[in-house]
């Protein structure tokens, strides 16, 4: 198949939306697809432009086997909802050159649009009309009802503007995919026949994320002691995970000079959790940055508890990607999610960590004081296995693959029947 994936983040973006989307093109591509991919010059989760790379031109890469067009893109320094609009915006506009482009050369098969943003699928799906495309749009977030939630976006006229686009984009699309049943639901309930919404879950790399014993982790690289209790939150500091939430529940440590909170990101919320230990005077907390991909087993290893955090405002709207890593690392989590939604049954089915309530520092302290003082073996048993079981990226992907080439195939069979009745 030619596949076409059109999206914002990509490789070689260490977390986030553009590491699974890297991943997902180069595995097609192994596979002897031929795959391209219009996206931006990499900024994620720095907000800021990667070394080695420009923001002033257009460019072409090839990695790994896939033809990467590169566009430039405004990158905000102060990162707001009108920023962030006019940031996924500039992205819009600069990718028109590369699509009037591919307009005009040999038509791709399939176009997967990755969203956030939502309103990226307009392009693909011009593209996919103009040249009798199957277009699949993959929500990785559900992004207009996490602004509305999260009071990112409080304008009721807007709002209603964006759902009615995101409808007809939808509506329009050949398949939808997304990450986890209570997303699937969520789309659901938007009115769209569950034939068109496929299971598209992110994955973990269980060959390169494996167990690693505390002695060989990343504790003497970070100067901590190997009987300290480590609590680790590791991945993009946004607003969705509300991390303040470490920041108040380390502060009550303070007198327990064996607990140390690490926290190793970069994200829009980092200055504001910064500023929190500075007034708070908290001691026990440490910023580090992001470590590479071949350490990150070593990194995780490091901890003796992991923190998955969301606001209540964000269940079912997002799936924390970072559960899978900590999962294939065999490691124990404290998990913040309510009854009845994709994260707390997949955790509380398997038995896969330590369920609270979001947004409460007593749940988190007491879920903390739980943990230190409890045996975690069967999580961290049951974390590995459920890793090699359910989320192994080969198996994911050739599930994907499968499904899109019974896209192409059910499309030409259509076809032909419409051909023969004619």
């Amino acid at each position: 198949m030619r596949i076409l994936i059109y999206g914002i983040n990509y490789a070689p973006e260490l977390t986030g939306i553009g590491k699974y989307t890297g991943e997902m093109a180069s595995w097609l591509a192994d596979k002897k697809h031929n795959v391209s991919v219009i996206t931006a010059v990499p900024y994620y989760p720095e907000w800021d432009i990667h070394d080695n790379y420009k923001n002033t031109f257009w460019n072409k890469e090839t990695i790994k086997g896939v033809e990467v067009y590169r566009c430039p893109l405004y990158v905000p320094k102060k990162i707001t909802s009108l920023t962030r609009i006019i940031h996924e915006f500039s992205f819009l506009i600069s990718s028109l050159p590369i699509w009037l482009k591919l307009l005009f050369a040999k038509k791709y098969d399939i176009v997967i649009c990755v969203s956030p943003p939502f309103h990226l699928g307009f392009m693909a799906l011009i593209y996919s009309k103009l040249k009798n495309s199957k277009l699949v749009i993959h929500v990785q977030d559900l992004q207009i009802d996490a602004a509305k939630e999260l009071g990112m976006i409080r304008n009721p006229w807007l709002l209603k503007v964006m759902f009615q686009l995101e409808s007809f984009l939808l509506k329009s699309c050949s398949a939808i995919s997304t990450i986890s049943p209570g997303m699937q639901r969520k789309i659901l309930l938007k009115g769209f026949p569950s034939s068109k919404i496929m299971l598209f879950a992110n994955w973990v790399d269980e060959k390169v994320v494996h167990p690693v014993s505390k002695e060989n982790s990343l504790r003497k690289q970070f100067g901590i002691e190997l009987d300290d209790k480590v609590i680790l939150y590791s991945g993009n500091l946004g607003e969705k995970q509300g991390l303040e939430l470490i920041i108040e529940t380390a502060s009550l440590y303070k007198n327990r000079s064996d607990i140390k909170f690490l926290i190793v990101g970069s994200g829009g919320g980092k200055l504001k959790l910064e500023t929190m230990v500075a007034e708070l005077n908290v001691t026990n907390v440490s910023f580090l940055p992001l470590q590479p991909i071949e350490q990150l087993s070593a990194l995780l290893a490091t901890a003796d508890l992991h923190l998955v955090l969301q606001k209540k405002s964000a269940s079912d709207l997002v799936m924390p990607s970072k559960l899978t890593g900590i999962l294939a690392a065999g490691g124990c989590a404290i998990v913040t999610a309510f009854p009845n939604t994709s994260l707390y049954d997949t955790v509380k089915r398997n038995n896969l960590g330590i369920l609270i309530e979001p947004e409460s520092v007593a749940a988190l302290k007491n879920g903390i004081d739980l943990a230190l003082t409890s045996d975690l073996t069967i999580y961290r048993t049951n974390a590995r296995r459920y890793a090699e079981d359910v989320l192994t990226k080969d198996k994911i992907l050739q599930s994907f693959e499968n499904k899109l080439i019974h896209l192409i195939q059910t499309s030409h069979v259509l076809s032909q029947v419409q051909t023969e009745r004619a």
